[in-house]
């Protein structure tokens, strides 16, 4: 009763059966999967670098956090408000307190004239006509206030001391430039320029884009061609043959088994939360940012769950073994225990076996975990829009992209993985009883 597998194996593979140009097929189309299963995992890997390198070079903290920018930004508009300065159109408002300044000036002349000296003794004769002789000079300067008032005026409408003003001003604008600054390492940045031989961020920024752009093309050529052959290949061996034999059955689980190789050695989500455009005017100038990058993460399964585990958290432990235990052991055993009941199966009279064999596909919640990878990233997208949109309140041009997160090829071979896995399961399931209703 146990022996349908064999029996499958005879019915498809026996002496009078000929060459199987199906199985023949299926094999080209499992070598060009893997094949292109292999370059896409390495063109992610080389994709993942340039963008995270892009990401970093874009981000917020080299510039819109980033004070020295702010500096640079903000020192040329008041500079030109100096330049822009007309002291003689100033003057009248200037005039009530320059007056004010010489009377206590004057002032103070006369505190300081009146007082008593304290190597005379007791003050005497010379101590109060010193006072006195101060009550008549501050006393007869007073009146001519205004017109030292006036003479003052008409030096600083003089061009040469206008520009004395102004280049006084500007000074004290530059020396407070130089004690402004920030302590921000800028190694990883500076590498990253000269790695790719940029002279500015903007032509690094170009330059990063057009080879991700180019990469993008060629793997999504890759793991579309990994996933055609696959189902082609499902499509070749199923339709037309109620049992499977051991070489297709062979053939199919290699293919779960690139499938499911793509999906965890390679990133599945990009989440990225950034700014494309901050524009506000200053002083009547314009002041604007390009693209700020406020976030970047991308990982594989297997580097979401050494990131969980290596936070030292007990609960977050916990998340990261569950991670992997059903998004990845699962599957794995699930493969291997069918290969293992393909060439011994006795094995099935052993209800761990058989869980693992024909039904653990219910319950190894891989197609949970990729739709909830899928919500997650909707979900994202959409905190994105609604947690930055407040800033638009505060009256600046500002620019949130909501499609800057992105699902990679990883999770599409997942997904892959998921429904070749279940099908293969459904047909090995659905074999086993066909050849079981007919020995009854």
């Amino acid at each position: 009763m146990l022996s349908s597998l064999e029996s499958a194996d005879v019915s498809q593979t026996g002496p009078r059966a000929g060459v199987d140009f199906r199985l023949i097929v299926a094999v080209l189309l499992l070598a060009g999967a893997a094949v292109c299963t292999w370059w896409t995992i390495g063109g992610l890997a080389k994709r993942r670098v340039l963008r995270t390198e892009l990401a970093e070079i874009s981000h917020a903290r080299y510039d819109l956090l980033n004070v020295d920018h702010w500096v640079a930004k903000l020192v040329p508009i008041l500079n030109a408000k100096v330049d822009a300065l007309d002291l003689k159109t100033a003057s009248n408002g200037l005039r009530p307190t320059l007056e004010k300044s010489l009377y206590a000036l004057l002032d103070q002349v006369k505190e300081k004239m009146s007082a008593p000296n304290p190597q005379t003794k007791g003050g005497g004769l010379m101590g109060g006509a010193g006072a006195m002789m101060a009550n008549m000079m501050i006393g007869a300067l007073k009146p001519h206030v205004p017109e030292y008032t006036d003479v003052v005026m008409a030096e600083l409408r003089k061009p040469e001391n206008e520009a004395a003003v102004r280049n006084y001003i500007k000074s004290m604008l530059a020396d407070a430039a130089k004690t402004t600054f920030a302590n921000i390492d800028t190694r990883y940045f500076s590498y990253i320029l000269k790695e790719h031989g940029c002279a500015d961020v903007g032509a690094c920024q170009l330059s990063l884009a057009n080879r991700i752009h180019d990469l993008d093309g060629r793997i999504a050529y890759y793991y579309l061609t990994a996933l055609a052959a696959s189902a082609i290949a499902f499509l070749i061996l199923m339709i037309g043959r109620p049992l499977l034999g051991r070489a297709a059955i062979v053939v199919l689980l290699l293919f779960c088994v690139v499938l499911l190789c793509g999906g965890i050695f390679t990133p599945m989500l990009e989440v990225e939360a950034k700014i494309s455009h901050l524009g506000f005017t200053f002083l009547g100038a314009p002041v604007s940012f390009g693209e700020q990058v406020l976030y970047f993460q991308s990982k594989s399964v297997l580097e979401v769950f050494r990131t969980l585990v290596t936070m030292g958290r007990p609960d977050m432990w916990i998340v990261g073994v569950l991670v992997l235990m059903f998004s990845v052991v699962f599957p794995t055993i699930k493969i291997f225990t069918l290969a293992f009941c393909l060439f011994r199966p006795s094995l099935l009279r052993n209800r761990l076996a058989k869980f693992f064999a024909l039904e653990s596909s219910k319950w190894s919640m891989a197609d949970v975990m990729a739709l909830a990878i899928f919500m997650s990233f909707v979900a994202f997208n959409g905190l994105i829009a609604n947690t930055m949109s407040g800033l638009k309140q505060t009256g600046a041009d500002l620019a949130i992209p909501t499609e800057s997160s992105k699902i990679l090829p990883g999770y599409f071979l997942f997904i892959g993985f998921c429904l070749a896995s279940l099908f293969l399961s459904k047909k090995l399931e659905h074999g086993i009883r066909t050849t079981r209703a007919r020995e009854r």
